[in-house]
């Protein structure tokens, strides 16, 4: 016992050394809760296009399928909040997480010195490092961690730091002191659910990821139904409503992560330049950006 609480103190004073904003833990086993309320939710289409939800269905549930021998999984946050929220300078707008460079880079690498530390540190370990990139079912590990709860908009959040974070996980062949899941404190707020303006939380905890305008501007790949045409409040790259109206981001403080500043160019875009943008400007300010996702005949599209 002795061993696996030096082993969490050393995984959490150096997650919180990366800038990580909070780390828990939880047992590494199978979502036994999960696996019902995913199969409804693929069985009743509000996956939309997202093919690749339907795949790996155990790996999603069952760590040990993607660490053999797992034992813990590691739920990490780290903060995006901006220092200016562009959306409100008139413009047309993108979501926060992707004014700098794209995440999945930023806090990979994070995960990776992590992980070597722990290798250094304690000697022979198996883990993987996941952002965002394979079958895990982050906001369930990060509830069962203890790292926030999971809200109405179907999003984690934490009472100290509300919801604009990444997900990141490590699952390890280590044992480890676990954290307990915290208390849901959406009470009877509503607020998410009736600021959408494509109803894409049709009841709380659940959303149809087919009728979201993240979903829309990003993932969809076809043109857009014309039944949403207008409904989309500017937003032309994901899409933050759900997340700005929320109480517990009252909360959100700005990111200490240079990499996440954005392009000076994006600060001043006005909805002229927006739709004159060419195929070199777009390369140019988002080439290190998680907006290349929705390329520039996407983006063309989504104006």
């Amino acid at each position: 016992m002795q061993n696996e609480t030096k082993h969490t103190q050393l995984l959490k004073q150096k997650a919180k050394e990366l800038g990580f904003m909070h780390c828990g833990i939880a047992k590494a086993e199978f979502l036994e809760e999960d696996a019902p309320a995913l199969e409804q939710w693929l069985s009743q289409g509000m996956h939309g296009q997202m093919g690749y939800m339907e795949n790996h269905f155990d790996k999603r549930l069952d760590p040990t399928k993607l660490v053999s021998g797992a034992k813990s999984v590691v739920s990490l946050v780290y903060n995006y909040f901006p220092q200016n929220d562009l959306a409100k300078n008139g413009s047309y707008k993108i979501a926060k997480y992707a004014y700098g460079k794209d995440y999945h880079f930023v806090v990979k690498d994070k995960l990776k010195q992590l992980m070597a530390y722990l290798q250094e540190e304690i000697g022979q370990i198996e883990g993987r490092a996941f952002v965002d990139s394979a079958p895990v079912m982050e906001r369930s590990w990060a509830q069962k961690s203890g790292t926030g709860w999971i809200g109405k908009n179907s999003l984690l959040l934490n009472k100290g730091t509300g919801s604009f974070f990444f997900l990141a996980e490590l699952i390890l062949d280590l044992d480890l002191d676990y954290d307990g899941p915290v208390k849901d404190y959406c009470g009877t707020c509503t607020a998410c659910i009736d600021a959408c303006p494509t109803d894409a939380i049709p009841e709380p905890y659940k959303v149809d990821a087919s009728r979201c305008i993240s979903y829309f501007t990003i993932e969809l790949k076809d043109q857009i139904p014309e039944d949403f045409k207008g409904q989309f409040k500017d937003w032309i790259f994901g899409c933050d409503i759900c997340q700005d109206v929320c109480p517990w981001n009252r909360f959100s403080k700005p990111h200490q992560e240079p990499a996440f500043e954005p392009h000076p160019e994006l600060q001043h875009m006005k909805k002229s330049d927006w739709e004159e943008i060419t195929r070199d400007v777009f390369n140019e300010l988002f080439r290190k950006s998680a907006v290349k996702r929705a390329k520039y005949e996407g983006l063309q599209r989504n104006i």
